[in-house]
């Protein structure tokens, strides 16, 4: 168990800091008003941004490790605290100081998903889903996606753009969507490892890479957007709810309903809630000038003295 922990918040940390990298490469990257593959390929030559890769890869491996140590319903919810290796990223290298109600908030969002996925523990299920399921899941997930992604090009008023952090949030929850659904694409994939070459005769392979490019695109677009406190919780909190919703209705898994499991649940998602919203109205995501719209330096050696100061 001290081991599935252990593992669990080192995935945690690298899944962080690869948030981190990746915002600081895109942060800078040019063009962003409207979706283009361009944005990757000037990606790829920046060193931060493929360190955030790697350290995305190296969260998957402590995390395939961490549930070799330990149960799902144990790992899933200490990576929820992704979100406050994030702050304290922001809280070191940011432009912005992190007050204590941004920390409440950042606690109360991932508090509230880790206890939710602990006492809802989806268990059970089959390996494979049928047609039917797919279908109806894959439609829902690209309308949903597609519909975020275009509310966060879509002007409010005519004549203004969207904002940065409106645009960063609304992106961070599409790609969450689509980050939830290639995860029910890689549980389909994994029950036909055995298969050997015959894997390549599956349909799983080549959704996992077309909706894994799509799901690439879209959180460099989230990242290049706005602040980072904008487009993390979409990456934190919607990734997993999605998973799990597609896990309980393609694979048929069953969610802890007790009734005392029922109300814990429900209040956990209320303290989600409250954190969602609260961090709305963050300066972290409310106040940034067009100076620090990253939310995090360009160079994180830079620390500034007047904001450590406030």
């Amino acid at each position: 168990m001290v081991k599935a922990v252990m593992l669990a918040l080192a995935a945690s940390f690298c899944t962080a800091t690869s948030s981190v990298c990746q915002r600081l490469g895109a942060a800078t990257a040019p063009g962003g008003e409207r979706l283009s593959p361009k944005l990757l390929l000037y990606l790829v030559r920046q060193p931060i941004w493929v360190a955030g890769i790697a350290s995305m890869i190296l969260g998957f491996i402590f995390q395939v490790a961490a549930l070799h140590y330990g149960d799902l319903a144990l790992v899933q919810p200490i990576l929820a605290t992704e979100l406050l290796f994030v702050f304290a990223y922001m809280a070191i290298i940011g432009t912005r100081r992190v007050a204590r109600h941004d920390w409440l908030a950042a606690a109360a969002m991932a508090a509230g998903l880790g206890v939710f996925l602990f006492t809802a523990s989806p268990s059970g299920g089959h390996l494979h889903a049928q047609a039917a399921s797919w279908w109806f899941a894959g439609i829902s997930a690209i309308g949903l996606t597609v519909l975020a992604t275009v509310i966060a090009f879509t002007p409010m008023r005519r004549g203004t753009s969207p904002s940065p952090a409106r645009k960063a949030a609304t992106l961070g929850v599409a790609t969450g969507i689509s980050w939830g659904f290639v995860a029910a694409v890689i549980k389909e994939l994994s029950s036909h490892t055995n298969a050997g070459l015959g894997i390549f005769l599956t349909w799983s392979p080549y959704a996992l890479v077309g909706v894994g490019a799509a799901s690439m695109l879209l959180s460099a677009h989230a990242f290049q957007a706005g602040p980072l406190a904008a487009s993390q919780p979409g990456f934190t909190i919607v990734d997993p709810l999605v998973a799990s919703l597609l896990g309980v209705f393609i694979f048929e898994e069953h969610l802890q309903l007790a009734p005392l499991a029922v109300i814990v649940e429900a209040a956990a998602l209320g303290a989600l809630v409250a954190g969602v919203v609260a961090i709305s109205r963050s300066q972290l995501v409310q106040g940034q000038t067009h100076e620090d719209e990253a939310g995090l330096r360009p160079m994180p050696a830079a620390l500034d003295v007047r904001d450590a100061a406030g």
